[in-house]
């Protein structure tokens, strides 16, 4: 008997917290639940929490259930489950196109091309040239290069990684997925843009505190909404900022923009932010 609506997800990246990432894990519940839809709706947006950690030693499965399907939209509730308990639960909605006259949107920052930019691999290329660079920094540089992470990063402004001044929690960076992703799917892409959005994104949060040495840090939940079309595969300008942090947790707020001016999707996500104490006592 062939089993209906559930899905089993391989993984194909894992960070060097070796937990399973995030991202991975919203975009293939995404397209788990956009394999129960018809074919003429598309997601427009997505809610997920992240109750457990993800174990990168076995599949994932996928099981969807079909909330509710309507005239413009449909609803699914995925369970991402392993080990016989749920590690994400997601809610995402599908609609069909319906024009409107009632459109409007921010404006994309003013910012160089992609084509002016160094990727974060040629950046730390470029630090691990200089003659000064510690031992210990080069050990840092060179794990970062061997994550041969799958999505491709060009920041606007690049951070001095050993600067130590703190800055406004506001990012700009050009991103896209590595490669080709074959036809123009729409479905297919949001997944892809699922999975890209959540790389990075936290440590907007961080960045004001140069000091601060995070001892644990991870997703609580993951929000996004998809506002036109757009190629994963193509670069999009991913603008991120943190508008609160407190309580151990951090939010942060993203646009991914079309390189013509156009918003393609929105995100929000809440994480823990866990750093060590940090006390001028005397230890005597």
């Amino acid at each position: 008997m062939e089993e209906i609506d559930l899905y089993r997800g391989t993984h194909h990246w894992v960070p060097r917290s070796r937990r399973l990432f995030g991202g991975q894990i919203i975009g293939q519940a995404l397209v788990a639940a956009a394999e129960s839809v018809s074919d003429n709706v598309f997601a427009h947006s997505l809610h997920c929490y992240f109750v457990r950690a993800g174990d990168p030693k076995v599949p994932v499965l996928y099981q969807v259930e079909r909330t509710r399907d309507g005239r413009s939209f449909s609803v699914r509730s995925v369970k991402a489950i392993q080990h016989g308990q749920p590690i994400l639960i997601c809610q995402a909605s599908f609609h069909s196109n319906q024009p409107s006259p009632l459109q409007h949107q921010f404006t994309m920052p003013s910012v160089p091309p992609p084509e002016d930019l160094l990727t974060v691999e040629e950046l730390i290329q470029r630090y691990l040239s200089k003659p000064d660079l510690a031992e210990k920094a080069k050990q840092g540089l060179n794990k970062l290069l061997a994550d041969e992470v799958p999505i491709e990063i060009k920041p606007v402004s690049p951070l001095d990684l050993y600067c130590g001044v703190a800055m406004e929690p506001k990012k700009l960076y050009w991103v896209r997925a590595r490669g080709h992703i074959g036809k123009g799917d729409m479905k297919l892409h949001c997944c892809v843009a699922a999975y890209v959005s959540d790389y990075s994104f936290l440590g907007t949060a961080l960045l004001p505190y140069p000091g601060q040495r995070t001892s644990f840090s991870a997703s609580l939940d993951h929000a996004m909404w998809f506002h036109n079309t757009f190629r994963a595969d193509e670069w999009m300008l991913y603008e991120t900022e943190s508008s609160w942090a407190g309580g151990s947790r951090g939010l942060v707020q993203g646009r991914l923009w079309r390189r013509d001016g156009v918003l393609a999707a929105s995100c929000a996500q809440e994480g823990v932010l866990r750093v060590n104490a940090v006390t001028n006592e005397s230890k005597l």
